[in-house]
């Protein structure tokens, strides 16, 4: 969800590319590759958002029959199984899978977001707020509230800009 994300100056797209979802999955894909993951992607931050009822502006174009269908399709595109191993006498799990390395990458992808949306940490999932952030987060401890330190640095600033720009002492000298 997370190749989209914003700095001071515009929000940024690691996925614009088949060079750039190279480079985010370490493994070869093509152009319908970068069509599948942009999907996938879309779907996982529409799921977020609904699950995280976030009101920004990035987040309120949602489809969750859409989002649930796309999450389901890339799940399935690669299939995955279990197979036991004996290693150094000991019994090993090992998991194979079919499909090209980007189809079992998305299908690995989809099926931790089905964790993550179904499992117990699912109201653990927060939307960062502050100015100009578009991430999702899992709020890993009670007092985190950003999806990083700079975000909450951003946060804190805006916060005092604020409440000091135009509280200038009235007539009387008080505020």
């Amino acid at each position: 969800m997370n190749t989209v994300w914003a700095n001071r100056s515009q929000v940024h797209d690691d996925l614009t590319t088949v060079g750039g979802l190279r480079d985010f999955l370490g493994v070869a894909a093509d152009e319908t590759d970068l069509t599948a993951f942009r999907a996938l992607r879309r779907a996982l931050r529409d799921l977020a958002g609904v699950l995280t009822e976030d009101t920004r502006e990035v987040a309120r174009d949602r489809d969750l029959d859409r989002a649930v269908a796309e999450v389901n399709r890339a799940a399935r595109s690669a299939r995955h199984w279990p197979r036991l191993a004996v290693e150094g006498g000991e019994l090993v799990r090992h998991n194979d899978s079919e499909g090209s390395p980007a189809d079992r990458e998305r299908a690995s992808i989809a099926a931790e977001a089905v964790e993550l949306f179904t499992g117990a940490d699912r109201v653990l999932l927060r939307a960062c707020y502050a100015p100009g952030c578009v991430l999702y987060f899992v709020k890993d401890h009670p007092r985190r509230e950003w999806c990083s330190a700079s975000c909450g640095n951003r946060a804190r600033a805006a916060r005092h800009y604020r409440r000091n720009r135009g509280e200038s002492p009235g007539p009387n000298g008080f505020s």
